[in-house]
């Protein structure tokens, strides 16, 4: 994470010292690079060059709406799966014209907000959803622009809980079933047909995932034209992958050149949309924590630390790995092997198990690639209060959201009457 890197023995973000950011709000706390966001995404956008595309942001990853702001600042487009996440990008200043919207259990209330936003395309999951958004669009007076979210059938070799392009899989539609659903679609008053979608996994570290995926949508983009249904645009998803622990994952300009070249190995002119979520917000932030305690027991190292399972979920769910290292590295203690594990009364509330750390109660530590699916993932269990969010840009600190208070927490809760 260069963004994230020590001078005379401390982390910095950009050219903020993490002590001071913690001094400042607090722990635990996430903390983003502006810079490494804008970075990431320009990578990407550089690497298309002059071939047509939209960069639409997972919002899911991180939808605080600083980093919206940021993206819509740069032109990106945005994906979303919730009325509440278009909410989120309208208020952030995002062009609805560059949303597509995903999700595979959208209520009509939820369509019909979309359709008044005005959003670019509607990707159908189901022939069920095709039927309920004609109906929300002949209601409202307006024709739907729509892509089917075909499901290829590809592993993407990722975890089975972000793995999304199975059959198996809830996700999107098989392909023969939306080759029909495609003709059905052609039929409908208050439908247009604007693209077909695919989005197989998250954390894909090798290109062979998408290029296999793309070759079957492409083949069906041709025997849809062959049906007189003509798509005018490839959304192609996201799920390219970071450095957690060691990975190698394609280079924006490896991982797009192969989009390109596959495309037009088929002869096909089309503009491409993608959706990039962790690669623009993973390696973007930390979070910080404290250490409150070490405790030794015969077999086991411990250190227990402010952050838990519902600041970071992502260990608990998944058994994700993110590095965890000192703030400081002029620690006097000596190196022991601790599982880092926090205040939250589960089993499962583990950050990290066996890290070589040196350390004693009041050293900070940072738990890296933390910006995407982290602090978006936070919850109240144990009635613990959410942690603020932080935006370094060069030499400046910004909260970006503050930590949540008591009186926030129990602000919907009524008790009943005498």
């Amino acid at each position: 994470m260069t963004f994230f890197a020590y001078h005379a023995g401390e982390l910095y973000a950009e050219q903020v010292p993490l002590s001071r950011v913690a001094q400042q709000v607090g722990t635990p706390a996430y903390v983003y690079s502006r810079a490494a966001i804008e970075n990431q995404w320009r990578a990407l956008d550089d690497a298309f060059g002059d071939y047509p595309h939209t960069i639409c942001y997972a919002v899911k990853a991180n939808s605080n709406i600083a980093i919206l702001n940021l993206l819509a600042r740069l032109g990106s487009g945005f994906d979303i799966v919730s009325e509440g996440e278009l909410r989120r990008v309208l208020a952030a200043g995002g062009d609805p014209s560059k949303v597509v919207y995903s999700g595979v259990a959208k209520s009509v209330h939820e369509l019909e907000f979309a359709l008044k936003s005005n959003v670019r395309s509607i990707n159908i999951e189901s022939v069920a959803e095709l039927h309920r958004l004609q109906a929300v669009a002949a209601s409202l007076g307006v024709t739907a622009s729509i892509a089917i979210r075909v499901n290829p059938d590809v592993d993407p070799e990722t975890h089975p809980y972000i793995s999304t392009g199975m059959e198996k899989a809830k996700f999107g539609v098989t392909m023969e079933a939306a080759f029909e659903a495609y003709k059905l679609a052609h039929t409908m008053p208050n439908i247009e047909v604007h693209g077909i979608a695919c989005h197989i996994g998250s954390q894909i570290t090798k290109t062979s995932p998408f290029t296999d995926a793309l070759e079957i949508v492409l083949n069906m983009v041709k025997r849809l034209a062959q049906a007189g249904i003509q798509i005018q645009q490839l959304d192609l998803g996201g799920g390219l992958g970071i450095n957690y622990q060691g990975e190698t994952p394609p280079a924006a300009d490896e991982y797009v050149q192969a989009m390109i070249a596959g495309v037009a190995a088929h002869g096909i002119d089309l503009p491409i949309a993608i959706e990039p979520g962790r690669y623009i917000a993973g390696n973007s932030g930390v979070m910080l924590t404290t250490v409150e305690y070490t405790k030794h027991n015969t077999s086991k190292n411990f250190a227990i630390v402010d952050a838990g399972m519902n600041d970071l979920m992502r260990p608990a769910l998944y058994q994700a790995h993110h590095e965890i290292i000192p703030v400081r590295t002029d620690s006097s203690a000596e190196p022991v092997s601790y599982d880092v594990v926090g205040p939250v009364c589960e089993s499962a509330d583990v950050l990290g198990y066996e890290r070589e750390l040196a350390l004693q109660s009041g050293d900070l530590l940072a738990v890296c690639s933390a910006g995407a699916y982290s602090f978006a993932m936070s919850n109240n269990y144990n009635s613990r209060t959410r942690p603020p969010e932080v935006m370094v840009d060069g030499d400046q600190i910004h909260v970006i959201r503050r930590r949540e208070t008591f009186d926030q927490l129990i602000q919907g809760e009524r008790q009943l009457p005498d």
